[in-house]
């Protein structure tokens, strides 16, 4: 309580008269110095109150900054001086502010961004820059990159501090100068790492910048912190230059390499809150093609991406489907993102334009994987396999092949074929599904047995069996309710019978 009356004295003071602007230092000590939590939440209260309403009086100078020293020199005015000499103890406020962002309390974070942000609005308001040509920007955009800055550290999780930052990110303006920001601070951090990911940093500036909520046309942008009076002319009011500006953002972001877990949290994103607002999308090729070399749920979803950019943006990307059948091995059936695989996998084999080789050879390895699948993978299988027979029907062959495998001295499927088209698919025969016609399990033998019988024109729909799970099917079998079964035309009458009496009697008299 006593310092927190002595800081309000030296606000009162200082505020009050010139003569007592030394004591400014008292506040600043507090600031930059090893005190307790609460001292320095105090401290930076009143240099909010401080500077806000220095800001606000205009008794800061406003322009180019001359040095400490040169300040001093003769040829400036009094008053000059003292603006001079106030706008440096500003500037050492705002560097203590940036350096309590890292502090261990997440109240004095807290409080640290809130006032800088606090003094980022007055300045947009109040501009310290000199306009000096019409078309000059007077937006704070070196106190916001402080800000940016402060929230991206190298060493340790932001996530929290930059939930808190999201509100300013609605405005367009801030928004824009953010981007333009975390732009540059990427470019000087990552170059010195020589391709190494920074772990915290690269997964701080993920957080910031993947929440961005960007406009869809030019008349959406409305919200903005400040307008100068030549708004229109200026870039930050076009909705083409914040689309440069997030393409540039992203692009230099993904071009350095990430932690693993990093390029699933993109490509999750990725067609829903980054493509559609690139101007050039299939700038993105060469990350989704790095990302597909990860392996895994990764690739799939790198995948997806390029399936995107194929279809929506005209990609050519003609190994594609080569690379879609490379992930086909049996891990597929065990793997927990098998439900998004065979999701994504019935869309890219959805057109009826594909060519019978390339087809044949997905539902030839699929099913060849599918003698070692489990139940549930096969009950969620055979009905996939089904459909691409409908929207292929020359693919039938497989399975309508005179004298069916029988006729074959051995199966010509190349399974260890990465190229489709040269693996023979189409002269093979589907023994594999003849064979789970056996499988001890009744459900999946009678869904392999619909191959036996034309097929209905209408697709299964697979949507509710991507998800089935072991404990599923056999909470399914456990429910089933027991069936009184007949075992013997005559009911037995019990364990020694008539025959049983006579037999005894027979043995008694020998």
């Amino acid at each position: 309580m006593a310092r927190a009356a002595a800081l309000a004295s030296c606000l009162e003071a200082v505020l009050g008269s010139r003569g007592n602007a030394n004591r400014v230092f008292e506040i600043l000590e507090l600031l930059a110095g090893q005190e307790e939590e609460e001292d320095i939440l105090c401290a930076v209260r009143t240099c909010s109150r401080l500077f806000g309403a220095l800001l606000e009086r205009r008794e800061l100078f406003v322009g180019q900054l001359p040095a400490e020293e040169a300040s001093l020199a003769d040829n400036y005015s009094a008053e000059d001086k003292y603006k001079m000499w106030m706008r440096h103890r500003y500037n050492d406020c705002v560097d203590c502010l940036a350096e309590l962002m890292g502090h261990d309390a997440f109240q004095v974070k807290e409080l640290s961004l809130c006032t800088l942000m606090k003094f980022v609005e007055l300045e947009a308001h109040h501009p310290l820059i000199k306009v000096e040509w019409k078309g000059s920007l007077t937006f704070p955009r070196e106190l916001l990159k402080v800000v940016v800055d402060g929230l991206l550290p190298l060493n340790e999780d932001a996530s929290l501090l930059i939930s808190r930052f999201q509100e300013y990110m609605e405005y367009d303006d801030i928004r824009y100068f953010v981007i333009k920001a975390v732009t540059e601070s990427i470019g000087q951090v990552m170059q010195k790492t020589k391709e190494r990911p920074l772990p915290f940093y690269q997964q701080n500036v993920f957080s910031l910048i993947s929440p961005i909520n960007m406009p869809n046309k030019e008349s959406d942008m409305v919200k903005f912190m400040v307008k100068q009076d030549n708004w229109e002319e200026l870039k930050v009011s076009k909705l083409q230059a914040h689309k440069q500006a997030f393409e540039k953002m992203w692009l230099s972001f993904l071009k350095h390499k990430l932690p693993t877990g990093l390029y699933k949290k993109v490509l999750v994103i990725l067609h829903d809150s980054i493509l559609p607002y690139m101007n050039e999308p299939t700038l993105m090729i060469d990350f989704l093609t790095v990302a597909y070399g990860i392996g895994g749920a990764i690739s799939l979803l790198a995948l997806n991406g390029l399936f995107i950019l194929i279809h929506q943006h005209n990609l050519e990307y003609p190994d594609f489907y080569k690379k879609l059948y490379s992930l086909l091995d049996p891990s597929i059936y065990h793997v927990k993102y098998r439900a998004r695989f065979f999701h994504l996998a019935d869309l890219f084999l959805s057109s009826s334009h594909l060519p019978a080789y390339l087809v044949a050879a997905f539902i030839k390895r699929l099913s060849r994987l599918a003698l070692t699948a489990p139940p549930e993978a096969l009950l969620m299988v055979i009905p996939f396999i089904c459909n691409l027979f409908r929207r292929h029907p020359a693919c039938k062959v497989l399975v309508h092949r005179p004298n069916g495998p029988e006729g074959m001295s051995e199966d010509p499927y190349i399974m260890e074929e990465e190229e489709p088209s040269e693996s023979r698919a189409l002269e093979s025969s589907l023994w594999e599904i003849q064979s789970l016609q056996n499988h001890y399990h009744p459900d999946v033998a009678k869904a392999a047995a619909v191959l036996n019988q034309s097929l209905s024109e209408m697709e299964d729909d697979i949507s509710g069996l991507l998800e089935l799970s072991a404990y599923e099917l056999f909470d399914k079998e456990v429910k089933k309710k027991a069936v009184d079964v007949p075992l013997e035309f005559e009911q037995v009458r019990g364990l020694f019978g008539k025959k049983n009496d006579v037999f005894a009697e027979h043995f008694t008299l020998d």
